[in-house]
């Protein structure tokens, strides 16, 4: 991680430069599923910052992507999207929705949305950044490389398994907890996001994993936190599953080179040197 420029060119009217800017891209949760629901998967986690011990991973495979660089002027878009909305019935969970960052001069980091979780007779977790857990004897959904993990398999009986995380695998046991996200120090703390949605039905009901994934339930499933890519808590019929938890982008940058021009109302903090703008609703930023 860097926080420079790029020195353009010279004269009298001083030097333009191209900010390093690093990042943190999270999906959409996946909603749970329900009638003995598998927990919804995270959303997917990109980033190029890691822990505050400097041993985070960024899902799926531990890969810390390199800094970008903006260009001085250029307008950079932010999408912001929903979590997979709640089910009700024998009916696998709604996937989230894809988090993503685009602008002229790079390539457009996307982190794709939740899977939802699977559902009563059979149905499996569906796959995305994140998979979300199965039900019945169902399989989980798959995640997506460098993102996030699968969805648990279910083993059978009365309850789904847990939803996976940026850093985990939903747990495959029934009424299977979801698993964990994964954690950044970009704001200048340590926090988790992307955990995964745990599995509801029956009997027993699994917790969310770190990281705002919602706990599933003998009843209602808990909803993923918003603006952290948590799975939604699979649920049991005739109560509703959990919604996914929305997504949310983080952008780092030189506080020196920091130019104030965005849209969308970011929350802005400086760490004294570098100027952080998190991104819970989509917008733009001008470098």
């Amino acid at each position: 991680m860097s926080f420079g420029y790029q020195v353009l060119g010279f004269g009298s009217g001083g030097v333009a430069a191209d900010p390093a800017v690093d990042y943190v891209v999270v999906g959409a949760g996946g909603g749970g599923g329900n009638g003995r629901g598998g927990g919804g998967g995270a959303g997917g986690f990109r980033s190029t910052f890691g822990s505050a011990s400097g041993a985070g991973n960024t899902g799926g495979g531990g890969t810390i992507e390199s800094t970008i660089e903006f260009t001085s002027g250029v307008e950079y878009t932010i999408a912001i999207p929903s979590g997979g909305a709640s089910v009700g019935g024998d009916t696998q969970g709604n996937d989230g929705g894809n988090a993503s960052l685009s602008g002229t001069g790079i390539t457009t980091i996307t982190s794709t949305g939740g899977g939802g979780g699977g559902a009563y007779n059979n149905k499996s977790g569906k796959a995305g950044g994140c998979g979300g857990g199965g039900s019945g004897s169902a399989s989980g959904g798959s995640g997506t490389s460098d993102q996030g993990f699968a969805g648990g398999n279910s083993p059978g009986g009365l309850n789904g398994a847990g939803g996976g995380g940026a850093s985990a695998v939903g747990s495959s046991s029934s009424g299977g907890a979801g698993g964990d996200g994964e954690d950044s120090s970009i704001t200048g703390s340590s926090v988790t996001r992307a955990g995964g949605g745990g599995g509801g039905g029956d009997n027993t009901a699994g917790a969310g994993g770190a990281g705002g994934g919602g706990a599933g339930a003998v009843g209602t499933g808990t909803a993923g936190d918003p603006n952290t890519g948590g799975g939604g808590g699979g649920g049991k019929y005739p109560q509703t599953s959990g919604a996914g938890g929305s997504g949310v982008v983080i952008l780092r940058v030189a506080t020196g080179l920091y130019t104030g021009t965005t849209t969308g109302s970011p929350t802005v903090t400086t760490d004294g040197t570098s100027t952080i703008m998190t991104f819970t609703g989509s917008g733009t930023y001008t470098a």
